[in-house]
């Protein structure tokens, strides 16, 4: 339910001001929220310049906003103590833009019960708001809404304060994850718009629709758009855990000769935001060879009469088969007007299969550092003895800090932590680590990510943070971590862990999307304030002065590494507002 006051709407890009009482964490986590309105509305933000009507983001007492463009001179929103999660972020936000609380819709009554007798004294969040003041836009009752309050939110400790008429809700209302579909639906319509910043293109190949793809092969099978694959996949991941018969893409590498391909070609695309970063991300199944190979290219045109372009590749996946649908990212750094392009390209080994994609988004945002993917998640976790911890793999951020995840977990629920290990770029990095965010997320495998709403927490190092034996928390690891052996039988030095005890229980990841075909899948980044190429000189540098090389042979390497570089570079998220 939204304004219906025109006058008071906010002009998009939305001017923001992070005042400096915000803790760094906050700040962060705003930034994400942004990034979350990017990606599913028409709603975008930007530091403020000059402009008279801006947001002033402080951190006073509690959660709150005024409700549309009220103020000039800095209207204040205020992330208190405790408020920095990316939910309330944009509850707050969307107050700002013009949102009122979902359960004072004029229809309430019809959905909702509300207990006066159990509110505390003093409070009007619960009222009505007329229909002469505000609007629905037509959108259905959402208790899944973002604006929603929970069943006991301002309760004086006699009962709930909200019963909702359909039971199954009751325990979901108060969501606290992100925006509902329904939010985004009723955003963009207060503004009148239908697409987003963000957000490319989204293909499922549902009802057996291309996308706009094209598709070729050179002296081989092409790709076919299938429902099932003899030796895995049965059926599209679009469905999951459904065996109705979705579509998804197949390119067979059975027959044929070695470096035999098949292309699979997206529409042309443009960059729309300055930061030219860009992230693909697919579902993929592979049952071939292990010398088989998915390669992921982007062609760059120089302009709209350019019908040859310049290939770069991006990324490969190839080795052992898979089991199940497997998430992966690529991440872009297309300047120029683009399409992405799949080759899967024959191997020397006898093949059976082949690899299949399905369900791709590409959007201008950033992609995670990692993906850790846990197959027959629930399985596992009872099969386990509990209490018990389990790491993911080695990650490094895009400055080079490595680190892993870890899960604890318990009979009915778990915990998330982050901790920093030993890695091959630490001597070119500060230390303590200062300042940098860690976030996980486990992902809601909804196949369009616009319609996502995933756990997540996020946390950010403090350099002068120390352990209870006086050594610095986030410091270098070797220095003062613990010697350990990780999942590659590799001698390395770990941190102590930090992170969120209580995560989600089983009764969460079983709502929506967090378990799909059996697998759990967890992302994570850490924001940094350098670009990876710097890291990639500095590499150099040491290289250098190890080897004692030439000077011309030092500047061909760095225009080497310069040229292959350039399309991987990855930005911090302050550079893309």
């Amino acid at each position: 339910i939204t304004i219906i006051n025109e006058n008071i709407l906010w002009t998009s890009p939305v001017p923001y001001l992070l005042n400096n009482d915000l803790d760094i964490n906050s700040k962060g986590v705003i930034l994400r929220a942004f990034d979350q309105f990017r990606l599913k509305s028409c709603i975008d933000f930007k530091p403020r310049d000059s402009e008279d009507y801006y947001i002033s983001v402080k951190q006073l007492n509690g959660c709150w906003s005024y409700i549309g463009r009220i103020f000039s001179n800095g209207q204040e929103l205020s992330i208190g103590i405790g408020c920095g999660y990316i939910a309330i972020v944009e509850h707050e936000f969307l107050h700002a833009l013009g949102f009122y609380h979902e359960q004072s819709r004029y229809d309430r009554d019809d959905y909702v019960t509300i207990n006066f007798e159990n509110i505390l004294e003093g409070l009007y969040n619960f009222r009505i708001v007329g229909s002469d003041e505000s609007t629905t836009h037509g959108v259905p009752y959402d208790y899944l809404s973002v604006m929603h309050y929970g069943k006991d939110d301002f309760t004086n400790g006699n009962g709930s304060t909200i019963i909702t008429k359909d039971p199954k809700f009751q325990n979901l209302i108060g969501q606290r994850l992100e925006m509902s579909a329904s939010d985004v639906q009723e955003l963009n319509l207060l503004y009148k718009c239908s697409s987003s910043i963000a957000f490319k293109m989204y293909c499922g190949f549902t009802n057996g629709t291309m996308c706009q793809m094209n598709r070729c092969s050179k002296s081989g099978n092409g790709w076919e758009m299938v429902t099932g694959v003899y030796g895995g996949p049965s059926s599209d991941h679009t469905n999951l855990p459904s065996q109705d018969a979705g579509y998804f893409m197949y390119a067979s590498t059975g027959p044929g000769q070695e470096g035999d391909s098949a292309w699979l070609e997206t529409k042309r695309m443009s960059p729309q935001r300055e930061c030219h970063v860009q992230c693909l991300q697919f579902y993929y199944y592979h049952n071939g060879s292990q010398t088989d190979e998915l390669n992921i290219w982007i062609r760059e045109f120089q302009d709209e009469w350019d019908s040859t372009g310049t290939r770069y590749l991006m990324g490969q996946i190839s080795g052992p088969p898979t089991s199940h649908w497997t998430l992966h990212h690529v991440p872009l750094n297309a300047t120029k007007q683009f399409q992405v392009e799949f080759e899967v390209r024959k191997g020397a080994g006898n093949s059976t299969g082949g690899f299949s994609i399905d369900d791709i988004n590409l959007s201008e945002l950033e992609c995670p550092d990692g993906t850790w993917q846990i197959n027959d998640f629930e399985r596992f976790w009872n099969s386990t003895h509990t209490p018990a911890l389990i790491y993911s793999p080695r990650q490094y951020s895009s400055e080079g800090y490595a680190y892993r995840v870890a899960l604890y977990l318990r009979q009915t629920d778990f915990g998330v932590y982050v901790h920093l290990v030993s890695g091959v770029y630490d001597d070119q990095l500060k230390w303590p680590c200062p300042q940098r965010q860690f976030t996980v997320q486990m992902v809601d495998q909804n196949p369009n990510i616009q319609l996502q709403m995933s756990r997540q927490m996020s946390l950010t190092t403090d350099p002068n943070l120390l352990t209870t034996t006086g050594v610095p928390f986030w410091g270098k690891p070797r220095d003062v971590g613990t010697q350990i052996v990780d999942e590659n039988n590799e001698l390395i030095y770990a941190n102590n862990l930090y992170g969120r005890y209580y995560f989600a229980s089983l009764e969460d990841i079983k709502s929506r999307d967090y378990l799909k075909g059996g697998s759990a899948i967890f992302i994570f980044s850490a924001q940094g304030k350098f670009k990876y190429f710097h890291l990639m000189m500095m590499t150099l540098v040491m290289l250098i002065l190890k080897s004692f090389v030439s000077a011309h042979v030092f500047l061909a390497w760095v225009i080497m590494i310069y040229a292959v570089t350039h399309k991987n570079i990855v930005t911090s998220q302050s550079e893309c507002l």
